[in-house]
């Protein structure tokens, strides 16, 4: 059969329909011979890779091809813990975290040298002190937060991701963060001594050895774990037979500045003690016997020093005792002892050379825990001997002539709750002779002890104050039948910290 030519314009009507097509089906088998047709799949008829214009996906910037398997790694890769001695530096890479121990030593680590947009690097605190052993991040030619300086983090439970940006911004924090901050208020707590409160404030006060014992502390959301402190030593005696006022015992104060609500004394540490949950002994000094009445050996009638007192790392030295009057010539016993302030110095019924005065802050501490005893002197045939000294300022010296030296001003702090005055110095006598008025040193303010009136025994140092004791008197020659010296007053310890919000 002949085929005609089709015309240049077409057929007319030249969609093929399926009524147009003989039998209307269009036979896979025949038309599609490798795609077989079954009831669930069609075995044969998948689009393979080859026939894609793209046959591989990038994930993170690793490649894989379809089909393929590719294993995805978080941010930030964590190695194993770094323990930070103070010098060594760590350079950190990119996609890794670190866990920094700065337990025994502050810790330093460094930038990658290079770096690219999108590159992470995550610090955490492990051993949660970061704000008592800082961790320093050298910028290592890149910025910091914008800033072309090393950055310090001294914050405890400290955590932060890194991301680098660009040359102008370096790298910037995209997390900041603080497990403290997700936890509840908690607060130190301990028992021990007479437990008293003020506002949101626990105090235990302990007039004799006891032991402060912490079953928990807090975290810094809370009270935290320090706790403000009071450390008052025994007072120095005065010395018997007309002599000089004994030193108040060393005052050491320490306040938690972000804790406690009190007003401290002027000797105030800005600081409190850090504590754990433990056990802690504390000792309270007592205060010196008065030194001996006539006729007893020249040794007694010497002043005697205090006993110290202690609470963890805070010892605050006894008083010193107070020089003896009562000798033609000075000698050892008429010097006053050291201590944590000094008893005062005596001079005896004849001309100098002085005795010399007990030296305060023995051993020294900052700040000072007491100042030196006042000196004796000699005027108009008639000794005069110093007063003790105080927390706040020295004993006051002998002009001579029967006049004698008062103790030095103690100080007041409210730790306890109420304004109290403690570490007075005591005061001095000076002997009745040569027709001169026998003269009495006043007690140093704040718990220290009078020079005795007369005849009669010296004043004693107020109790848990710390104060000095004042000095014996002796109606005529300082040799001569007199009176013993006042004791000393027993020290204090008092422990202050927050146990509520409020």
């Amino acid at each position: 059969m002949a085929i005609n030519k089709l015309p240049r314009s077409g057929i007319a009507d030249s969609a093929v329909t399926t009524a147009k097509v003989s039998d209307g089906v269009i036979n896979v088998a025949t038309e599609f011979p490798n795609c077989a047709i079954a009831s669930t799949r069609l075995a044969d008829c998948a689009v393979t890779n080859a026939k894609l214009s793209n046959s591989a996906i990038t994930i993170r910037g690793t490649s894989t091809s379809l089909g393929g398997s590719l294993t995805v790694n978080p941010d930030v890769n964590w190695q194993a813990k770094i323990t930070s001695d103070g010098s060594t530096v760590t350079t950190m890479v990119a996609g890794q975290g670190y866990f920094v121990d700065n337990s025994s030593a502050a810790g330093i680590v460094k930038l990658p040298s290079s770096a690219s947009i999108g590159n992470t690097i995550a610090i955490k605190d492990y051993a949660g002190n970061f704000g008592t052993n800082n961790l320093t991040i050298q910028r290592n030619s890149h910025n910091i937060q914008s800033t072309a300086s090393d950055l310090t983090i001294s914050t405890n439970r400290a955590s932060v991701v890194l991301v680098y940006v660009d040359s102008t911004k370096g790298w910037l924090f995209t997390t900041e963060s603080n497990v403290d901050d997700l936890q509840n208020d908690t607060y130190i707590s301990a028992t021990g001594g007479t437990v008293t409160t003020s506002g949101n404030d626990k105090i235990h006060t302990f007039t004799g050895d006891g032991n402060f014992v912490v079953a928990s502390v807090g975290n810094s959301a809370g009270g935290g774990d320090k706790v403000s402190y009071l450390v008052v030593a025994g007072g120095g005696s005065g010395a018997g037979a007309g002599g000089a006022g004994g030193g108040a015992g060393g005052f050491r104060e320490g306040k938690d500045a972000p804790i406690s609500s009190y007003t401290a004394s002027p000797l105030n540490a800005p600081a409190g003690l850090t504590v754990t949950a433990t056990t802690f002994p504390v000792t309270v000094g007592g205060g010196a016997a008065g030194g001996s009445s006539h006729p007893a050996p020249a040794p007694d009638k010497q002043g005697h020093t205090g006993s110290n007192s202690v609470f963890s790392t805070i010892t605050s030295a006894g008083g010193g005792g107070g020089g003896k009057g009562g000798d033609h010539a000075p000698g050892d016993r008429a010097n006053g002892l050291n201590g944590g302030s000094g008893g005062g110095a005596a001079q005896n019924s004849g001309p100098p050379p002085r005795a010399t005065v007990g030296a305060g802050n023995t051993p020294p501490v900052s700040p000072s825990q007491g100042n030196n005893g006042g000196q004796g002197n000699y005027a108009s045939n008639t000794p005069g001997s110093g007063g003790g000294g105080g927390a706040a300022t020295a004993g006051s010296s002998s002009t001579g002539s029967g006049n004698a030296g008062a103790g030095g001003a103690g100080v007041t702090t409210s730790i306890t709750g109420s304004s109290l005055g403690y570490a007075g110095g005591g005061g001095a006598t000076a002997c009745a002779i040569h027709g001169v008025s026998h003269g009495q040193g006043a007690a140093g303010p704040n718990g220290g002890g009078a020079g005795a009136s007369g005849n009669g025994t010296g004043g004693a140092g107020t109790t848990n104050r710390g104060g000095g004791g004042g000095s014996g008197g002796s109606p005529g020659f300082c040799g001569g039948s007199s009176n013993a010296g006042g004791a000393g007053g027993s020290g204090v310890v008092v422990l202050r910290y927050k146990f509520q919000s409020g």
